[in-house]
């Protein structure tokens, strides 16, 4: 059942939803990730609506709260650079090899940059689903310097003439300003040859509030154009997906739902509406 259903049903005709009606919404929103600011929005704007048309009306109500900027990739003059940015183990490295086999089963060529150095499982990994997917994978030495791999792999892109080159980028560093400092330099070395096109941010979608602090942090720091959310499986009910897009107006382009190469899809907002509501 969705989260907005029982209370929707509460509201068609003559609204009978009572004070304690109201109070177990509020419970269930925050419990489902939105957030006090959201949520607190979400309580004032649904008292309003009037008469039997309540789904349209909610449906409404959170159709404004997502972002209308486009979701899909943008693609400038070949090679398109995507810099794929977050912590540690929201599912980053997985997310990249994961968008590679969706842009590949869509016939886009690439080359994958396995910029995240300094932990050579990443690395690892990201050469091992290059193999599966059957893509180019540019690494460099262990603890070497990111921006030189993020270089040559845009160098290799254009060599070969390919479309796109999605980079793998560290999730930690010595501190956070550390980090933020490095994924500025990768970008900058990268558009000496290519345009940077996307900065997509992989956001674990069961962490809660503290995704939405990630994306605050990530978007202060590199300029991030959109979102990728992990783990958006029957355990997840997602709701931080719509605080972030509220709050930061960042839209979600792509999400994660299992461990398999095709458990990853486009977001469409009106599905995930439904999915809220019925």
């Amino acid at each position: 059942m969705g989260l907005f259903s029982r209370f929707v049903s509460k509201l068609k005709g003559e609204s009978t939803a009572s004070a304690l009606d109201w109070n177990e919404l509020t419970a269930e929103l925050l419990a489902a990730d939105l957030g006090p600011a959201l949520t607190e929005k979400l309580i004032e704007e649904a008292k309003k609506i009037k008469g039997d048309d309540a789904e349209a009306a909610m449906r409404e109500i959170l159709r404004s709260h997502l972002s209308q900027k486009s979701r899909t990739l943008a693609a400038p003059a070949a090679p398109a650079v995507i810099l794929v940015v977050g912590v540690n183990g929201v599912g980053k490295t997985t997310s990249v090899a994961k968008l590679a086999a969706y842009l590949q089963s869509h016939s886009h060529s690439l080359v994958l940059g396995a910029a995240d150095t300094f932990r050579a499982a990443a690395v690892e990994q990201l050469s091992t689903w290059g193999a599966r997917v059957g893509v180019d994978v540019i690494t460099g030495k262990d603890q070497s310097e990111p921006a030189s791999v993020a270089f040559d792999a845009v160098k290799r892109a254009i060599e070969i003439g390919s479309e796109y080159v999605l980079i793998d980028t560290a999730g930690r560093l010595h501190n956070k300003s550390d980090l933020m400092a490095e994924l500025g330099k990768i970008k900058r070395v990268i558009e000496k040859s290519a345009q940077v096109s996307e900065v997509l941010l992989v956001i674990d979608g069961t962490t809660g509030q503290n995704g939405l602090a990630q994306a605050k942090l990530f978007s202060e720091a590199v300029a991030v154009t959109g979102l990728i959310v992990t783990k958006l499986d029957g355990s997840a009910r997602g709701g931080v997906a719509l605080a972030i897009e509220d709050q930061l107006d960042l839209p979600i382009k792509f999400i994660g739902t299992g461990e398999a190469l095709g458990d990853f899809a486009p977001f469409e907002s009106e599905k995930y509406i439904d999915g809220l509501i019925s």
